[in-house]
């Protein structure tokens, strides 16, 4: 049987006292992918942030198998966890494989030293995304979609139990997305881990996803596999699309 790895029970997320999504219920099963789907500013990126650990959750919990999310050192979750934020990160006079190197940094010694066995983790990593002939190359000179794959080598290092994006295909055209979306699947079924993402591209979130996350308007709308959400009056509903326009452009 399949171990959960991360879940959530009546899960609230905001900023100080402010509720932005409340209600958040889940459980991701190794191998799996959860994704978050709903209009701009439901409040996607808080409730991947807040199970992420970055914010502070407002009410219920968020569980790592069976321990408590802020039962965790910062370290202990960097092995358990990694995330794959929307910002265009920049850092200044790095390497691709630098870059990537820094998901490392868990696992060193107070230094910050690589061991061989850390190199070879790096090289298979950029080698999963297919960045390895980019090792050498400026960081800030490649394109998005070679960026976000490197960001992902970057994640992958960690060899983390949970992946967790936050929309990691905005900047990609159509055939990174492709390129993006396959990996990602890849990793989950052959490292058995879990992933959580939010994204608005729908016709790649049915094809790629076990479960679905609607948010709309400070809770969720609904939950279930992807026959069950994908059907036209739950899309028109959630992004409160008129049916006369769903039918243009998606029937």
């Amino acid at each position: 049987m399949d171990k959960t790895l991360i879940s959530a029970d009546r899960l609230s997320v905001g900023y100080g006292k402010r509720v932005i999504v409340n209600g958040v219920e889940f459980e991701v099963k190794q191998g799996e992918i959860l994704t978050l789907i709903g209009p701009n500013g439901a409040g996607k990126s808080t409730v991947l942030k807040t199970i992420a650990g970055y914010l502070k959750r407002l009410n219920g919990t968020v569980m790592i198998g069976d321990q408590d999310l802020l039962g965790f050192s910062e370290k202990e979750m960097a092995k358990k966890l990694s995330v794959v934020l929307t910002e265009r990160i920049r850092p200044e006079l790095m390497t691709c494989r630098e870059v990537v190197e820094t998901g490392r940094y868990p696992y060193t010694g107070s230094f910050g030293l690589l061991t061989q066995k850390d190199k070879e983790i790096v090289n298979t990593a950029m080698e999963a995304v297919s960045m390895q002939d980019f090792a050498q190359a400026d960081f800030n000179s490649v394109s998005d979609g070679q960026r976000q794959r490197v960001m992902l080598a970057r994640a992958i290092c960690q060899e983390p139990e949970i992946l967790i994006l936050d929309e990691p295909t905005s900047y990609l055209d159509i055939h990174h997305k492709i390129q993006f979306f396959e990996i990602l699947q890849g990793l989950a079924k052959e490292r058995q881990m879990a992933v959580i993402l939010s994204m608005h591209e729908l016709d790649f979130a049915e094809k790629i996803s076990d479960h679905v996350l609607c948010i709309k308007e400070g809770k969720i709308t609904l939950s279930g596999t992807p026959d069950i959400v994908f059907i036209p009056e739950n899309i028109m509903g959630l992004y409160g699309i008129p049916e006369k326009y769903y039918r243009k452009y998606f029937g």
